[in-house]
C-alpha cells in the first residue's frame, strides 16, 4: 500500500496535496505510482459540480460565498480551480487562493489551483483524477472551476454531476442564449451580480435565458422545469440557498430515476477513450518518431509532398513500426520461454 493512502483516506490535507502533485506529474515512475494509488483508494461519492463562465463574471467571488455557505452547514468542500497557462511561457498565475482568502482559511474547505497547460476544454489533464482523490479524502462537495473563456468549456460536464453556468447581467439577449455548445449542457444558469443597480437588469437577463432554455431540446435526464435560470448575488449572498436547494433536488431526482449512476458510467467510458487517445499520441514522443516527423515536415515545407499525402505516409510508417515492435517482443518472449 502506498504511504499516502491511509492519511489521504483519513482526510489529511498535506497527504491530499502531495497526492495531487503526484497525479499531475508527467514522470513515468510517478505515473506508475499514481495509478497504483488510485487503484487502492476506496470508492466514495461526493457531489461533483462543474462551474464555468466568462472572465469577470465573478466565479471566484461566487465560489467563496457559495463554499462558505456550504461549510457553515457542516459540509466539506473541495475547490479545484483550473488556471489558464500562457501560450508563450507556459506559466500560470495560480492566484485563486488569494482571491478566495476567507474560504482558504476554512478548515472544512480545500482549494487547489492547477495550470491548464496545453489542454483544451477548460480543465487540466488530471482534473478528473484529482476529483477522485478529493472524494477519497472525504469531501462532500467538489467544485470544479474551469478557465472560463467562452463557449467551448464543455469538457467539465464529462466529470461532474451538475454543470453550472455563471453569467453576468446583460450578457446577451435571447438569441445569444440559444447558442449551442456550453448553453445546451448547462443544468442551471446563474445570473450573478443581481444586486444594487444591476438587480433589475439581472432579472431581465434571467427571463431572457429562461425563454431561451425552453427552445432547447429536452434531455432525458432532466425533470420538468430543468434546465433553469436563477438570479444570485455573490456579494450579498442572496439567492445562494435557493441555487443550492435546486442543485441538491436535481441530483436527488437523478439518483431516484437512475440517471445519476448512468451518467457517471458514460463519463467513465468517455475518459477511457480519452486516455487511450492520449496514450496513442504519447507514442509519438519517441526519438525515432520525432526524427521521422521532422523529416516529413521538412519535405512538406519544401513543397516536395502535400500535407495529406505526408500524413497518410506517416500513419503507414507508424503502423509498420508498431507491427515490427510487437513481433520483436513476441520473439523475445518465446526465446525466454
Amino acid at each position: 500500500m502506498d504511504e499516502l493512502t491511509e492519511p489521504l483516506t483519513q482526510g489529511n490535507r498535506r497527504a491530499l496535496s502531495r497526492a495531487i502533485t503526484l497525479i499531475e506529474s508527467t514522470r513515468p515512475d510517478h505515473r506508475a505510482r499514481a495509478l497504483a494509488l488510485l487503484a487502492e483508494l476506496p470508492q466514495r461519492q461526493a457531489l461533483r459540480i462543474g462551474l464555468s463562465g466568462t472572465p469577470g463574471v465573478g466565479k471566484s467571488t461566487f465560489i467563496e460565498a457559495f463554499g462558505k455557505m456550504l461549510t457553515a452547514q457542516g459540509l466539506k468542500v473541495a475547490v479545484l480551480a483550473v488556471d489558464p497557462s500562457s501560450a508563450r511561457s507556459g506559466g500560470s498565475i495560480l492566484g485563486d487562493k488569494t482571491r478566495m482568502e476567507t474560504l482558504s482559511r476554512d478548515p472544512n474547505a480545500f482549494i487547489r489551483p492547477s495550470p491548464s497547460r496545453a489542454e483544451l476544454g477548460g480543465v487540466a489533464r488530471r482534473t478528473r483524477e484529482t476529483v477522485r482523490l478529493c472524494e477519497a479524502a472525504g469531501f462532500d462537495v467538489v467544485l470544479i472551476e474551469t478557465v472560463g473563456v467562452g463557449q467551448s468549456e464543455t469538457l467539465v460536464a464529462e466529470m461532474s454531476d451538475l454543470f453550472i453556468l455563471l453569467l453576468a447581467p446583460a450578457g446577451g439577449d435571447e438569441l445569444q442564449g440559444v447558442k449551442r455548445g456550453i448553453m445546451e449542457i448547462a443544468d442551471i444558469i446563474l445570473v450573478n451580480k443581481a444586486d444594487g443597480d444591476l438587480r433589475e437588469t439581472a432579472m431581465r437577463t434571467v427571463a431572457d435565458y429562461a425563454g431561451a432554455l425552453r427552445l432547447l431540446r429536452k434531455r432525458p435526464y432532466d425533470p420538468e422545469g430543468f434546465p433553469k435560470a436563477l438570479p444570485v448575488s455573490a456579494y450579498t449572498g442572496e439567492g445562494l440557498d435557493k441555487a443550492w436547494s435546486n442543485m441538491t433536488w436535481l441530483a436527488d431526482w437523478r439518483r431516484e430515476h437512475g440517471h445519476f449512476d448512468g451518467r457517471r458510467a458514460e463519463q467513465a467510458r468517455h475518459w477511457f477513450l480519452a486516455e487511450l487517445r492520449a496514450g496513442l499520441l504519447a507514442r509519438l514522443d519517441r526519438p525515432e518518431v520525432r526524427a521521422r516527423l521532422r523529416e516529413m515536415g521538412d519535405a512538406v515545407a519544401r513543397g516536395e509532398s502535400d500535407p495529406d499525402s505526408a500524413a497518410a505516409h506517416m500513419l503507414d510508417w507508424l503502423g509498420a513500426a508498431e507491427c515490427d515492435s510487437l513481433t520483436a517482443g513476441r520473439q523475445a518472449h518465446e526465446r525466454r520461454a
